[in-house]
């Protein structure tokens, strides 16, 4: 199907398009409809970030909500029917996403410290614990106190795993490791790990009919599935009681990871980071981020990754890292720069701009001509609007996958692949070679 829409009372019978329509009743066309679809999958992002900035600074989104009430007014019926106004609307869309996350990595930092980086123990689980997975740092920070000196071990898991970094968090010595990957293994997860489980923001993954575990998983706020317990009003006594009353746990596989690279802290090093691009120490960056998903196709991202030549560095974010991040990537030869930056979150993928804005300036060079390479994964909304925020930037020559989006039709990405350059990444092998600025001898 082509375009769908049945938005309106004009709608045709079973939906604009059902019968293989490319123009709906009202007139709109299949282009207009898709770039209206990816309108509201940006704003699904925008607003998860927006959420979470809410919690921290109120006053700070009324720009950012300004525009999510714009845009939904946009998509109504009869309202346009202009293409270049749908690209514009899009680029409003993502300058809010630069916006949004610019503005919560300020709050995060401000109230949880600038991040440094910190090697944390994996898979290494011990007595009565709590394993908490999702974005919010807050509801971790409120975890904390209320567990402290309950007998209680709290764990992180996926898009958890930067807390470690940050000051205010690591200071509680029962903030203990991480457990798993990205955010699609928890039920696996959850036949090893014997204490509770909280999901903070999406990227839960619903249990089935015969899990055995529900009754050990919480859920705070917007997240919530058949059976589980809801956390109400930052009242944790119910968890704690279930986890004290569970298992322990003890699984030792004797691994670590790397986090805490936060652009804060890796713009103290940019006079070293300059000297070596100077001289010739480093010879390109990959920003190798985005959200993961089940399935083979991800590993795309860790044959790319460990290929790369030893005088390449890696930036990242997000839970896509859990493809390559069990690997060591050492240092850059001769330099004491890590060749492996987690920037922490996928609301931090802004640091990656901010790294390369500060390079450009002190290079004199115009971004998209700095020796920078992006390779994004997505699965769902979030990666939308980081996408966006980078288009509105003018990022150019990004390369995307593992799949394409299906709301992307043929006339809409040859728009992209004109005006920004965009790819569908390939072989990885392959598309290494095209993205290799110095080729491999």
């Amino acid at each position: 199907m082509s375009m769908f829409c049945y938005q309106c009372e004009m709608s045709a019978p079973d939906g604009c398009g059902s019968n293989g329509a490319t123009i709906g009743v009202c007139g709109k066309n299949e282009n207009l409809a898709r770039l209206q679809d990816i309108m509201i999958f940006g704003l699904k992002g925008l607003s998860a970030y927006r959420e979470h900035l809410n919690e921290l600074d109120e006053k700070a989104t009324k720009n950012v909500d300004d525009v999510i009430s714009e845009t939904l007014y946009f998509t109504l019926t009869n309202v346009n029917f202009n293409f270049d106004d749908h690209i514009s609307q899009l680029m409003k869309v993502g300058s809010a996403g630069v916006e949004v996350m610019d503005k919560l990595s300020n709050a995060h930092t401000n109230k949880f410290g600038i991040p440094s980086p910190v090697k944390v123990t994996q898979n290494k689980v011990e007595g009565k614990a709590i394993l908490v997975s999702g974005h919010n740092l807050e509801m971790l920070e409120k975890l904390l106190i209320a567990t402290q000196d309950k007998g209680i071990n709290v764990y992180t898991h996926s898009e958890m795993l930067p807390a470690h970094a940050y000051p205010e968090l690591k200071k509680y010595e029962h903030l203990k490791g991480n457990v798993g990957k990205a955010w699609f293994d928890q039920a696996q997860l959850m036949k090893r790990f014997n204490g509770t489980f909280v999901v903070n923001t999406n990227c839960i993954v619903p249990p089935k009919s015969n899990a055995d575990y529900v009754d050990r998983v919480f859920t705070y706020k917007i997240v919530g599935i058949e059976g589980g317990n809801q956390i109400i009003d930052d009242n944790f006594d119910e968890l704690i009681e279930k986890t004290l009353q569970c298992e322990d746990t003890n699984i030792d596989d004797n691994l670590s990871l790397v986090t805490g690279h936060h652009y804060k802290t890796i713009l103290t090093l940019a006079p070293q980071i300059l000297e070596a691009i100077q001289d010739g120490k480093i010879s390109q960056f990959f920003v190798v981020a985005g959200c993961d998903a089940p399935g083979k196709a991800g590993n795309y991202y860790r044959e790319l990754t460990e290929n790369l030549p030893d005088d390449c560095v890696i930036i990242t974010s997000s839970c896509g890292k859990f493809r390559f991040n069990d690997i060591d990537f050492g240092n850059v030869p001769g330099t004491e720069i890590p060749r492996y930056l987690d920037l922490g979150q996928c609301n931090d993928s802004n640091g990656a701009v901010e790294i390369a804005k500060a390079v450009s300036s002190a290079l004199n060079t115009p971004i998209n001509d700095l020796p920078i390479s992006i390779v994004l994964s997505w699965m769902e909304q979030k990666a939308v609007i980081i996408l966006l925020a980078l288009f509105s930037l003018g990022v150019k020559n990004i390369y995307l996958g593992p799949k394409p989006p299906q709301f992307v039709n043929e006339d809409i990405f040859n728009f992209l692949a004109q005006t920004f350059n965009l790819h569908l990444t390939g072989d990885a092998k392959e598309d290494l070679e095209k993205l290799l600025i110095k080729k491999i001898a």
